[in-house]
């Protein structure tokens, strides 16, 4: 999918400044790297708003248009208000066609309801990891990482060594150390908890005795009564 991302220079720098241009409707931000010098800019927050919406924005390679010009980048990091719906700043990173990147790229869980684990088992799906970090160029980065569990029994679950990876696409946590200790699950189908209801205490068996009490003090005050007539 192609982002196209519209945005201005931006003369004005620091705190102050940047809550001018937020004010104005516009979000504040930066493009660096690829040995260019850094560039400050600022952007639409509609815009921006919008393209936040696809969770592809977040990975692949976007193109900004800056004084007519194209430059391809990614994400890198996003600053939001602590309390309101707010975007405060934008990193932006510029990139190469044969340099290799690292980017984060979303996991999509696929056929959750058919895996024999919760169709015949009825154990609960549980996602250990949602996204992951991968390490190739620009050209090769993946929407997401498709994991499908068509087959995956009751307490058993899926590693990262068995994710099945586009070409020319690697996990950074394999990349280095010790594969078996960096194996980290995935995914995991287990059995479903118990619920056990708590029986309710019946007050019959007193109820029972206070009315045996009552007849036992009925009959007693009736051969009271006969005694006395006699």
């Amino acid at each position: 999918m192609e982002f196209i991302v519209n945005a201005q220079k931006r003369e004005r720098k620091g705190t102050s400044s940047s809550r001018n241009i937020r004010r104005e409707g516009l979000v504040p931000g930066i493009i660096y790297g690829a040995n260019v010098a850094e560039e400050a800019i600022s952007l639409n927050k509609y815009e921006i708003a919008k393209n936040l919406e696809n969770d592809a924005f977040y990975s692949q390679v976007l193109d900004i248009s800056l004084d007519g010009k194209k430059q391809q980048v990614v994400l890198r990091d996003i600053q939001r208000h602590p309390a309101k719906r707010e975007i405060l700043h934008m990193d932006f990173q510029r990139i190469k066609a044969d340099e290799k990147i690292n980017v984060t790229i979303p996991i999509k869980f696929i056929n959750e309801d058919i895996a024999p684990g919760v169709k015949v088992d009825g154990g609960i799906v549980s996602h250990l990891i949602t996204e992951l970090e991968v390490v190739c160029l620009p050209a090769n980065i993946p929407e997401n990482i498709t994991i499908d569990l068509a087959e995956l029994p009751i307490d058993k679950s899926i590693h990262l060594t068995e994710l099945k990876l586009p070409d020319g696409v690697e996990l950074t946590l394999l990349q280095h150390g010790d594969i078996e200790s960096s194996d980290m699950a995935v995914v995991v189908i287990h059995k479903a908890k118990a619920v056990v209801e708590e029986e309710e205490p019946t007050e019959a068996p007193e109820a029972t005795e206070v009315a045996s009490d009552q007849k036992n003090d009925e009959n007693n005050d009736s051969d009271k009564d006969k005694e006395s007539e006699e």
